[in-house]
């Protein structure tokens, strides 16, 4: 069986990734238009008809899109939200009714590990987000009777904060999706409105590079065993951020461990490469987390 993982847009014009199964798939969050995901769809090798169900982090409307509702009724897929999710999109989307109509909606509940997908488990943690209830998720493999999954993946795409808990629910994976929004300095020297600035900034906003590195060194550190392979920096700002200056953050965490962790930075207008989530190599042990430089730690933006 063949597992990939691949985001096929990130960033405030629409989100979504792919998780490929087998010839099935599963999509993290539904942020394009029709035409759009056809082109996405079409330069990886993919197609609607083999999307099996759709998982959504929250009700902004850059993770969901009013016209592909038609898709998601079309192909009989799943629609998989928080239960607090369906009343935000009802308010915002004409078409949502029907995806209701046709008996496609489920709810998945916090915490709670679900199975979208046959084989596959996945986990909504909650996270800040002025988004109304936001999620990131947890997905791995639910076929391995050891215990031990044989791939994991974790998603994080919006979130002003994190704490210990976040940084738990995403250790001990072989590929992690993290949002690198933006650049301080830029941030604040944007010429955005004070409010908007302020509201990127806070606590329920967006992640800054700095803190990104953060999160990505405490749950390397909370991690039993040394697994990770890629690391996918998603969400970039296109006016307060650069790709060099959110490289620059990740490379700070990751270089000086040792192990090769591939560094891949998200696009909003093409998608990324399409990765394996097989791994060539066994588990190392926690020892090999021992001894490494610590890097500076805050779960606010300075």
């Amino acid at each position: 069986m063949t597992e990939t993982w691949t985001v096929l847009a990130s960033g405030s014009g629409g989100n979504t990734s792919l998780l490929t199964i087998g010839q099935q798939g599963l999509l993290v969050d539904l942020g394009l238009g029709p035409r759009q995901f056809e082109n996405r769809f079409r330069s990886v090798g993919f197609a609607w008809d083999r999307v099996r169900a759709v998982v959504l982090t929250h009700a902004h409307a850059d993770h969901w899109h009013d016209s592909v509702w038609s898709k998601l009724i079309e192909h009989r897929i799943p629609f998989y939200c928080h239960a607090s999710h369906v009343r935000a999109i009802q308010l915002a989307s004409r078409r949502f009714p029907e995806v209701l109509l046709a008996g496609l909606v489920r709810n998945y509940t916090q915490n709670r590990p679900f199975q979208p997908l046959p084989g596959v488990r996945c986990r909504a943690f909650p996270v800040k987000h002025d988004g109304g209830p936001t999620f990131g998720f947890r997905l791995e493999d639910d076929t391995n009777s050891a215990g031990v999954p044989a791939w994991a993946v974790g998603y994080v795409a919006d979130l002003g904060t994190w704490d210990r808990s976040v940084a738990l629910a995403l250790a001990d994976v072989d590929l992690l999706a993290v949002e690198f929004n933006h650049d301080v300095d830029l941030q604040r020297a944007s010429g955005r409105a004070r409010w908007l600035i302020n509201r990127v900034l806070s606590d329920v906003g967006h992640l800054s590079n700095l803190q990104a590195g953060q999160l990505v060194d405490e749950c390397l550190r909370l991690s039993r065993s040394v697994r990770m392979q890629h690391l996918i920096q998603l969400h970039l700002s296109g006016e307060c951020n650069r790709p060099d200056l959110a490289q620059a953050a990740a490379r700070a965490v990751i270089a000086p461990l040792g192990w090769p962790i591939e560094l891949h930075t998200a696009e909003q207008n093409q998608p990324g490469r399409t990765i394996s989530l097989t791994r060539p190599r066994g588990l190392f042990s926690a020892e090999a987390l021992q001894g490494l430089s610590p890097a500076p730690r805050a779960t606010h933006k300075v």
